[in-house]
């Protein structure tokens, strides 16, 4: 079992835990979209910390019987979320990986036919002054035709994948509510005002 110091903490303070939730959601509460400021600052604090340790998330919230209700399903709902948006992200990592496959078929023939046609042009224009123009011509476009490919393969699958992966870990992290006074929450109203 782990220990509650060798886990990444996440908490948060509402009035209502429907505050976590989109209101215009129409699906059961377990099964609701997170609110996208919540969604934000959840996914915010879990960069900040270690990718090491598994998380858990504490929902503060009101002393209602109506909200620790609530609060039962927040492990569900949590958890549902998240592995909902690993999975969409995968599918876009999926569609990325795709993309970069059917570029990479279409670069490398253009490639190879660019590097034979600077080697023709080198053959058939010994002497003329603009031969070299055109060699190096030849190969800048079969590069560039491969340039999207290399940057998919190589760069823009990282940041997807890191996603999707703390997406992941989000949606096995323990969420807890832990109810606060709901006096608490009138008296600092009083103090604002």
């Amino acid at each position: 079992m782990i220990s509650k110091n060798t886990e990444n903490l996440i908490e948060i303070r509402v009035d209502t835990i429907a505050q976590l939730f989109h209101t215009l959601d129409p699906f059961p509460f377990r099964e609701k979209d997170l609110d996208r400021e919540a969604e934000d600052y959840v996914v915010g604090w879990a960069r900040e910390l270690p990718a090491n340790r598994p998380f858990r998330i504490v929902v503060h919230f009101p002393d209602e019987e109506s909200q620790a209700k609530l609060a039962r399903d927040l492990q569900e709902a949590f958890s549902k979320y998240f592995a909902g948006r690993a999975t969409v992200i995968q599918g876009d990592l999926k569609e990325l990986l795709r993309i970069g496959r059917k570029s990479l078929a279409i670069g490398v023939p253009i490639l190879v036919a660019c590097l034979f046609g600077a080697h023709l042009a080198g053959g058939y224009l010994d002497e003329a002054p603009f031969r070299k123009l055109i060699e190096e011509s030849f190969l800048i476009l079969g590069w560039v035709a491969n340039w999207r490919p290399l940057e998919i393969f190589l760069y823009d699958w990282w940041p997807l994948a890191r996603r999707r992966d703390l997406y992941r870990r989000l949606s096995v992290a323990t969420v807890e509510g832990s109810p606060y006074p709901a006096k608490a929450l009138a008296d600092s109203e009083l103090t604002r005002s």
